[in-house]
């Protein structure tokens, strides 16, 4: 493109700065005419009040979208495709996936109410997409879900490598592995600029592979005297296969618990990715199967508090129960964030006899992300001028930065969210910000995650509300007895007070002590009402609820 003024540029409009919600565009052309190209549309977890999903503000995709050739997919995992069914009709371009993934997300689709009508179309690892002036390579590289590509996105102005997810494991236990001769060949022909995994950027060394993981596991489950629950990650087919095998070699069927797990096994059938492995049983044969011949792969590796294992933890679930003696497996890691639940969920099944293995105990586990000495060989493989960390919280992308600059990287951009960085021609830069933020899915609706509707229930969940109903007549007197409603509060005070009492001593006290006119006005009672039980409440407390007050002229 030799048009005047023509640059490449990239922003991400999520996942640098958190782990999750991976969201990068890349843009040719001058500033007005851009056309982009967009990679990924995934989600994030939450732990604020009354959130789980998080999904990314696409403010400035909707504003370009008329110039957006198309929509990549690296791979499955929620945090890179999570967010695709509610947010793609806000932008609605071309949608490109390898087979695996697009029957994720068309099964994915399949259980939405109403879910928009996505026209998917498949690109087999190693094929290439022509959007013009973009040409995508689909590069095969391994991770903990079939099918992950890095992209080798050529434009106009060079080479962007664009790993997505990805590690260096030869033996992948499904699919194929990190393809480092083309890679190489790839950085053969000149690479511009690697924007690149950051997850485990604080490890040294080089990950272990999923060979080791299943035989770790076929040694556990082999040694197990009694039931075993597996927890993992519903999406990680390489793990459910080795499972379903070192159950098989110990003589025991495995039966699936969660929507997410059944999902995956039956696109993953589909596929080709668990031939060779026995049916899987559904929970209702839990209750036929001897302790000694069952294995359960369950959901909610992560804590979710809906999931399975967060039920089986604390005996509510309606058909998996445990007993002294049993042993879970937790096949994973704790993502940043989940740790509070995650334990919660290990201290019950603890409290219940239960016996807990995790990466701890056990090599039951393997990051799907590279370690530092992966980095460097990818490094080495595709020799970029300029790197951008990605995928990764403030400490991961500082790290890599530091890494990258002592690896001999000619440049290394400190990009964030929102960040418009040109990466040529010229010297790489940031230049620009972009609309960028966070969606909470608030039930059914999404809202700002920085919105004053999440703020008042972050303040209603630390310090509770106070809710006082009254009436006044024409004559300035209260009409009956307020109607007062302590939710959140403590039921008495640390010298044994009632609390409800502290309350209604600080209304009639208040109101009384008003001026008969002003006790004719309604607003002027709730304003001098709500700050007196406020107050009040502070004092005997020390925090101050939230106190909404209805007044009601009769």
């Amino acid at each position: 493109m030799d048009e005047a003024g023509s640059e490449l540029v990239f922003v991400a409009l999520g996942g640098l700065g958190e782990i999750g919600m991976n969201v990068a565009l890349y843009g040719v052309g001058p500033q007005h005419k851009r056309k982009w190209l967009m990679v990924d549309c995934g989600i994030a977890f939450s732990d604020e009040a009354g959130v789980e999903i998080v999904l990314p503000d696409l403010t400035f995709v909707e504003k370009i979208k008329r110039d957006l050739l198309g929509l990549i997919i690296t791979h499955a995992h929620e945090d890179h495709i999570g967010a695709v069914a509610e947010l793609w009709p806000r932008f609605q371009c071309p949608v490109f996936a390898t087979p695996f993934a697009a029957a994720l997300l068309a099964a994915r689709l399949e259980g939405i109410p109403d879910a928009p009508d996505i026209k998917i179309s498949t690109v087999k690892q190693g094929g290439r997409i022509a959007l013009d002036p973009f040409d995508v390579e689909l590069i095969p590289v391994a991770h903990s879900i079939p099918e992950s590509c890095a992209l080798a996105i050529r434009t106009p102005h060079g080479t962007v490598v664009h790993s997505g997810d990805w590690k260096i494991d030869p033996e992948p236990g499904l699919g194929l592995p990190t393809d480092s001769a083309r890679l190489t060949a790839i950085g053969d022909e000149g690479v511009l600029a690697l924007v690149c995994d950051s997850t485990n950027i604080l490890r040294d060394g080089i990950s272990p592979s999923e060979a080791e993981v299943a035989l770790a596991l076929t040694e556990v489950i082999g040694g197990a005297t009694a039931r075993v629950v597996v927890t993992t990650f519903a999406s990680n087919v390489a793990r459910i296969r080795a499972v379903a095998l070192a159950a098989k070699a110990a003589g025991r069927r495995v039966v699936l618990l969660g929507r997410a797990m059944e999902r995956v096994v039956n696109v993953a059938r589909e596929n080709g990715y668990l031939e060779g492995v026995d049916p899987f049983l559904s929970g209702e044969a839990f209750a036929t199967l001897r302790r000694e011949e069952i294995v359960i792969l369950a959901t909610g590796s992560q804590g979710e508090p809906r999931a399975a294992m967060a039920r089986i933890a604390v005996d509510d679930h309606p058909i998996a129960k445990l007993s002294p003696g049993d042993m879970v497996i937790f096949s994973s890691r704790t993502i940043p964030g989940n740790e509070r639940e995650v334990g919660r969920i290990v201290n019950n099944l603890i409290g219940q006899g239960v016996e807990v293995v995790t990466d701890r105990n056990a090599l039951i586990h393997a990051s799907g992300h590279p370690r530092r000495g992966e980095v460097a060989q990818f490094y080495e493989w595709v020799r970029p001028r300029i790197v951008v960390p990605a995928h990764g919280e403030e400490l991961h992308l500082s790290e890599h930065a530091v890494f990258a600059a002592e690896r001999g990287i000619e440049t290394v951009v400190k990009a964030r969210n929102g960040d418009l960085v040109v990466l040529a021609p010229g010297a790489p830069a940031i230049i620009d910000e972009v609309p960028h933020g966070q969606l909470a899915r608030d039930g059914s609706i999404l809202v700002p995650l920085d919105g004053e509707s999440i703020k008042a229930r972050q303040r209603l969940a630390f310090a509770g509300i106070v809710t006082i109903a009254l009436a006044i007549d024409r004559k300035g007197e209260m009409a009956g007895v307020p109607d007062v409603v302590l939710t959140g509060l403590p039921e008495k005070t640390a010298s044994g007070v009632a609390l409800d009492e502290v309350v209604d001593a600080a209304v009639f006290q208040t109101f009384e002590s008003l001026p008969r006119p002003k006790r004719r006005d309604a607003n002027v009672v709730s304003v001098a009402i709500e700050k007196a039980v406020r107050a009040a409440v502070g004092v005997v407390w020390n925090k101050r609820p939230a106190v909404h007050v209805l007044v009601i002229e009769v």
